[in-house]
């Protein structure tokens, strides 16, 4: 299992509703993390080399743009858990946090 970064979450959350190539990727990323993960492209593929390691997203399609190929990812049901996982941990850690008396303690 791999650790799970900011910038893994975000790849992996932008995921989860179609299939998409690294550009895509990189726009949803930012639209859902609120402009706070802006992925550069030397990140988003090393990323997706180790997720697709890791077997939670897998490569979907090619297709040639403009001469060029354009590389298609989906989330696997690995990924999907995983993803949804850490949303958990989060959640139950800012609850922690959020909570009256939650920053002292008590």
């Amino acid at each position: 299992m791999i650790g799970m970064t900011e910038a893994t979450y975000f790849i992996l959350a932008a995921l989860m509703e179609e299939p998409l190539h690294g550009y895509g990727i990189i726009k949803r990323a930012r639209t859902k993390s609120l402009g706070e993960v802006d992925l550069a492209v030397g990140t988003l593929y090393s990323a997706l080399d180790r997720l697709s390691e890791a077997g939670w997203v897998r490569l979907d399609r090619e297709e040639t743009v403009n001469g060029r190929p354009r590389r298609y990812y989906r989330i696997t049901d690995d990924g999907v858990h995983a993803v949804r996982a850490q949303a958990a941990r989060m959640q139950r850690a800012a609850a922690l946090v959020l909570r009256p008396g939650g920053a002292t303690g008590g």
